[in-house]
């Protein structure tokens, strides 16, 4: 949940380099340090330094608990994807590049600097004191030592060091920046006239044989793929779960042994606008930043209900500001002390005073409570429901293995494990790979399928976890290799194509036509109604309009111009007058200016870091990546 408030990088890869080497990740999600096998496999070498295999293991699990714990859906199948795990590793090569920049540059952090900044941290902190005791535990849990947990803070801190030091390289010269602001809010009145390929398809007449000579030269294009009929047996926890019974002495101990965690079961639904400003920035931009935030809150005094708009504006957390500022439910210790107690002593709609943390200043909108207190009467079903399942898991767990060798012992048929477990026999009709998606959803069974020796066998797959949960064994029992469709088949589809090609080269030539002869008094161009646009806010009309519009030169006025706008048609844009606004608002001036210093100052960081793996001596074993991915 703390990377809410803290990434600023949009994509999935952007954010996992992010959390390697930008973010402090000692004390979440660190598993005790590996010892099996294979522990000295070098996954990459930076400058002669190798990173072996637990290392690697470790910040894919460390990630992976970062994402999970914001609370977002995330497919579970992304965690297996190349593009996470060369993320991953491009991570620790950049982390790895910055320690030896760190070093060569005699970055320092002071031991009374990392003491008092360990003593500062959240987790550690009881009644607003740093606790010893809150401390040994959390290191004890995560088995670490102090010295290896101090070391990895000093690391980061080291690392924030190089991060402050570039922020400060940021200067906007003030004219460089006027010019900017005026170039970014310039205005343009924009007309278009759109020649739409659709409008032309009834023009094209396309001859029988024109669709058969195409038909002869593209047969590749019109392969039936291969496909199978299948019957198939579902092992599901769900159908175990009605079969399973709980006592009321079992709840009652299960709530006794648990009481804790259902006292702190409610949870928050709360939006906020986040006004950025590091715990180790100097004083003058922290009071800035603050008077920032006070000023929006006092516009949100004026009208609460500007909240959302506002959020999106002026908040600092990307992610939620798309939002206007939600950051959807969440329970108690789940966010920033300072954030956790404000928002749990909040009634709901209530707006909060200015609140700060190590992130900035926040202003907080409670908008609903979820749950109750954690009696017992209250929390009674959720136990029984957690018991049953629990109960439930063990069960499906035992019988698993069964189902598992009972569809591989009897291979030839699914009769035997069907009367075993009670299941049904259900049959697919004609399926081809392409249809996992919207039948099984499982690669992993379509490819078992598809498979030589269950074509050519018949025999049962092996069972496959489908999703958690739920084991599928099927068996082909027909099959369809991969065939030409027979023209008549494909003949409708020729047409349609033909034609929208054809309509396209006619839609081309009449726009290019049409703007050639704008001076012709006699032609009727229809004219959609002018739009005042800007580059954020575009009316309506597409990005290709709007992009295109904006490079047109607009030295004489009106000035005309058209494109092809991909298979949609041709448009013609008339730009009719150019503005800039005058806005004299100072609060909007500094939002730009700190929106700029902050995209310069993450181009900076982008720039420095390309540097240093361009004078780098790096490597990455490629055969492991190639064989995990076939694994």
């Amino acid at each position: 949940m703390l990377e809410k408030f803290r990434s600023y990088a949009q994509t999935k890869a952007a954010k996992i380099i992010l959390a390697l080497i930008l973010v402090p990740f000692a004390l979440f999600g660190i598993d005790s340090y590996l010892n099996q096998a294979g522990n000295n496999l070098s996954i990459a070498k930076v400058n002669g330094y190798k990173i072996a295999l637990p290392e690697y293991n470790r910040a894919i699990e460390n990630v992976r608990n970062r994402i999970m714990s914001e609370g977002k859906k995330v497919d579970p199948a992304m965690f297996d994807s190349f593009e996470f795990k060369e993320s991953v590793i491009d991570g620790l090569i950049t982390k790895q590049l910055l320690n030896n920049d760190i070093k060569k540059s005699r970055f320092r952090i002071t031991d009374q600097q990392l003491s008092q900044y360990i003593i500062g941290m959240p987790e550690f902190q009881k009644d607003g004191k740093f606790s010893q005791e809150i401390y040994d535990k959390v290191l004890q849990n995560n088995q670490l030592t102090p010295k290896k947990f101090e070391e990895s803070i000093r690391n980061d801190l080291l690392i924030q060091q190089v991060r402050d030091g570039l922020q400060k390289l940021t200067f906007i010269p003030p004219n460089n920046l006027a010019e900017t602001l005026k170039a970014t809010s310039q205005q343009r009145e924009i007309s278009i006239a759109e020649f739409k390929t659709k409008e032309y398809m009834t023009k094209a007449n396309i001859a029988e044989k024109d669709m058969q000579a195409f038909y002869d030269q593209n047969k590749s294009k019109f392969l039936a793929p291969e496909q199978v009929k299948a019957e198939f047996v579902v092992f599901s926890l769900a159908n175990i779960l009605p079969t399973i019974n709980v006592t009321e002495d079992e709840i009652k101990s299960f709530y006794k042994a648990n009481a804790d965690k259902y006292q702190n079961q409610q949870q928050r639904e709360a939006s906020h606008i986040l006004i950025a400003a590091s715990k180790n920035a100097p004083p003058a931009e922290k009071a800035k930043a603050k008077a920032k935030a006070e000023n929006v809150l006092n516009q949100i005094r004026k009208n609460p209900k500007q909240f959302e708009e506002l959020a999106t504006k002026y908040s600092q957390d990307p992610e939620s500001a798309k939002k206007g500022g939600d950051l959807g439910s969440f329970g108690r210790g789940m966010m920033v002390k300072p954030f956790d107690d404000a928002v749990f002593s909040m009634k709901v709609n209530e707006i909060s005073n200015i609140v700060e943390s190590d992130f900035g200043y926040h202003i907080i909108k409670l908008t609903k409570i979820i749950g109750e207190g954690g009696g017992f009467d209250a929390m009674r079903p959720q136990i029984k429901a957690e018991l049953i399942y629990q109960k439930g898991q063990e069960k499906f767990a035992a019988l698993a293995e069964e189902f598992s060798n009972k569809v591989y012992e009897q291979s030839s048929s699914l009769d035997a494990v069907s009367k075993r477990f009670n299941l049904p026999i259900q049959k697919t009709d004609w399926i081809s790979r392409n249809d996992s998606d919207k039948f099984f959803k499982n690669e992993a069974l379509m490819s078992a399928l598809y498979s030589k020796e269950s074509i050519k066998d018949h025999r049962n797959t092996e069972a496959i976890e489908v999703t958690p949960n739920n084991l599928i064994s099927a068996r082909v029992v027909d099959y369809k290799a991969q065939s030409t469709k027979p023209f008549a088949d494909v003949k409708k589809n020729i047409e349609d194509y033909l034609k929208f090609e054809s309509a396209k080269k006619m839609v081309a030539s009449e726009g290019e036509v049409a703007l050639k002869s704008l001076t012709d008094a006699s032609r009727k161009i229809e004219w959609q109604p002018a739009t005042l646009v800007d580059r954020k806010n575009t009316k309506g009309l597409s990005d290709a309009v709007v992009n295109h519009a904006y490079k047109m030169p607009t030295d004489k006025l009106p000035s005309y111009s058209g494109f092809i706008d991909g298979n949609n048609g041709y448009v013609i844009v008339k730009v009719n007058k150019v503005s800039f606004p005058n806005d004299s608002n100072e609060e909007n001036k500094q939002a730009f200016a700190s929106d700029y210093s902050e995209a310069l100052s993450a181009e900076y960081l982008s720039a420095y870091l390309k540097g240093l793996k361009a004078k780098a001596s790096v490597s990455v074993n490629q055969k492991f990546f190639e064989t995990s991915q076939k694994n």
